[in-house]
This record gives C-alpha cells, sequence and structure tokens, in this order.
C-alpha cells in the first residue's frame, strides 16, 4: 500500500474536511487528475442521452465509465488503492468537488 493510501486508512477521518486533503494526495498525479475529470464530466452526456433516447438502462454504465476511467488512473498512474473502497461516500464527493476546482481553474496547477 502506498503512502497516501496508508494515511488515509490511519487517519479514519470523521469528517469530509478531514478527508479531503487525503484524498487529494491519493489524486496528485496528473493524469489521475485528468482521468477522473473525464470520468466524472462523461456522466453528463451519457444522462442527456438516456433522457433525449429514453433509454433509462443507460444510466447503469454511469458507474464503469467514471470508476472505470478512476480506477485505472489509479493502478497504473497513482499506483494506489481508490479511496472509494475505503469511503465510498465521501470518495464520492470528494470527486465532485475536485472536479469543481478544476473546473474554476483552483486544481490544475
Amino acid at each position: 500500500m502506498d503512502a497516501a493510501s496508508k494515511a488515509l486508512v490511519e487517519a479514519s477521518p470523521r469528517t469530509f474536511e478531514e478527508f479531503f486533503p487525503l484524498y487529494l494526495a491519493m489524486h496528485s498525479h496528473p493524469m489521475t487528475r485528468i482521468f477522473h475529470f473525464v470520468g466524472t464530466v462523461l456522466q453528463v452526456p451519457i444522462i442527456v442521452a438516456c433522457a433525449v433516447t429514453g433509454w433509462w438502462w443507460g444510466l447503469l454504465s454511469i458507474p464503469f465509465v467514471s470508476y472505470g476511467l478512476a480506477w485505472f488512473s489509479h493502478f497504473v498512474f497513482e499506483r494506489n488503492r481508490p479511496a472509494t473502497w475505503t469511503n465510498p461516500w465521501y470518495s464520492l464527493r470528494g470527486d465532485y468537488k475536485m472536479v469543481g476546482l478544476m473546473l474554476q481553474g483552483k486544481l490544475w496547477r
């Protein structure tokens, strides 16, 4: 287990505010952030396509697309264990917050 994953497990954050800095540490590689960004942003056209076509079963593809890209980036670039495995709800919230910060230009540096 890498240092960032180990820190998350050992810290056992009780609040999202405690969790988020650890989450960002687990997503420090630029490619990991890009893959998370793409996986999260792709949720919008999938939802729109399902709404337009009425094929609501297509919504089931969202976790596969989002988590597939995110987990691939963890294994290939970050070489750590996805935070989803330890804190699924905080991780999902952290992903949206991270993407929001990226859209504001606050996290690309």
